[in-house]
């Protein structure tokens, strides 16, 4: 039999030009061909459009088969299946009630792609029942679930990873390596961006809760309120019952290449300023601009803009960061890697093989390969032990930076922040924002 040294030694010596991403595939091929007769059954819950990435990227790693799909929205449902069709030559069973897959044994681990205020709650529940996860960003809906998911992972020791697919990109990968190897020299500041240009969200009539959707259980853990018709499917991002605005949203991934390249943990000091600036009067509850600054000890920093109806691009894309230090600079997205030196004259790109859609900023439903390398990476780790490209432990401390940056702006006050723990210190008014309301019966706990 060959041993998963053997296989990947074998690839590299069949081709001198073997880089980072062979590799990265070349241990996925391995965990197809080992697992063959071991699959790991899988199910996805919220069929959204992040679902529809999550399912084909699925579809690419045989050794992963989707067995199950959830949603408590018929339509979404359907959307879906209609879409699975032309990628897999058979129907997952569909399950309406996701309490029910947390009973099936036969389940080994679920994609949780719902909306944020059920990713913590619904990811503890499925540990709980002896399930791994993973959990689209953010990980958490505040700093308290933020903390308690990552206790239940330690707890119920099963893979938790989440859904911030550009750790798992070579480029990004291989820019990181070169940045802490001292290529720009002393780098001590990430910027990161997110820019779109979405409209206002009006203000939302209450109407009859549509026949397809169980709005009880949409709500779950968050206290109820009555359905109206500027939410669902999509603007509930918007409502602080439910989203967690686009620092959460879009920012997460970013800050958190961004504290990748630096090598740095919790900030000491965080501020923001932004509002609800470009369109006034409806019912957006977050801040469609923002700028957020995490200072960091050793002398780092990172800042993140969102401007989320402001769509002018930096480096000719909507998202993305760079990476500032001494000798030079390096811009990094989800499609590649730009060296700069001090003038700003470009020295080398590595661009991504086959990013897909995933430098768009709307990255709703188009396959990826960041994507499936992530969901590669995280069944490797379940079934042969390998080192995840983003456990929850890491995961959790760049949703917290995103936690921050909307209590820093709520309070239009600037943060004191204990490193070890990623607490707030001296804040009476930020600790009574650490913990949501939760309906009766739905508060997560070990």
């Amino acid at each position: 039999m060959t041993t998963r040294r053997e296989f990947i030694r074998k690839a590299t010596l069949g081709t001198a030009a073997l880089g980072l991403g062979n590799l990265i595939m070349a241990q996925n091929n391995f965990a197809r061909i080992s697992g063959a007769n071991d699959r790991l059954n899988v199910a996805i819950v919220g069929l959204g459009g992040r679902s529809h990435a999550l399912a084909e990227s699925i579809s690419m790693c045989r050794n992963i088969r989707l067995a199950y799909v959830c949603d408590v929205d018929q339509t979404c449902i359907e959307k879906f299946m209609s879409f699975i069709q032309k990628i897999i030559d058979y129907k997952p069973e569909i399950i309406k009630d996701f309490r029910k897959i947390l009973d099936n044994k036969n389940i080994d681990a679920v994609f949780i792609a719902t909306p944020e205020h059920w990713h913590a709650p619904m990811a503890i529940m499925a540990m709980q029942a002896g399930k791994h996860v993973y959990v689209e960003k953010p990980c958490s809906h505040n700093p308290f679930e933020n903390e308690l998911l990552v206790t239940a992972q330690k707890k119920y020791n099963k893979v938790c990873q989440m859904g911030n697919q550009q750790r798992s990109s070579v480029t990004s990968a291989l820019a990181v390596a070169d940045i802490q190897n001292g290529l720009i020299g002393n780098a001590y500041m990430g910027k990161a961006w997110y820019s779109n240009t979405r409209g206002p969200i009006g203000k939302g009539n209450e109407v009859p809760v549509p026949s397809t959707l169980d709005w009880e259980l949409w709500q779950g853990p968050a206290p109820r309120e009555k359905y109206r018709d500027n939410i669902h499917p999509y603007n509930w991002h918007w409502f602080r019952a439910w989203g967690t605005g686009e620092i959460h949203n879009n920012g997460t991934h970013e800050l958190d290449i961004c504290r990748w390249a630096l090598g740095v943990g919790y900030p000491q000091r965080v501020v923001s300023t932004g509002g609800r600036l470009h369109f006034t009067g409806d019912d957006w509850e977050f801040f469609d601009t923002q700028m957020a600054s995490y200072e960091f000890t050793g002398g780092k920093t990172i800042t993140w803009e969102g401007r989320s109806c402001n769509g002018l691009n930096h480096h000719g894309t909507g998202r993305g960061a760079t990476i500032h230090g001494t000798k030079g600079s390096i811009f990094l997205d989800r499609s590649k890697y730009i060296l700069y030196d001090l003038s700003g004259n470009i020295v080398k790109t590595e661009l991504e093989d086959n990013q897909g859609s995933s430098g768009n900023t709307a990255d709703l439903s188009g396959f990826d390969k960041l994507t499936t390398r992530h969901i590669g990476n995280f069944a490797d780790a379940i079934r042969l032990n390998a080192k995840l490209n983003a456990p929850i432990a890491d995961a959790a401390i760049s949703t917290q930076l995103c936690h921050l940056g909307n209590i820093a702006q709520d309070l239009k006050d600037s943060l004191v922040i204990d490193t070890n723990s990623g607490k707030v210190l001296a804040s009476d008014k930020a600790n009574a924002m650490w913990k949501r309301e939760y309906a009766q019966g739905w508060e997560p706990a070990l």
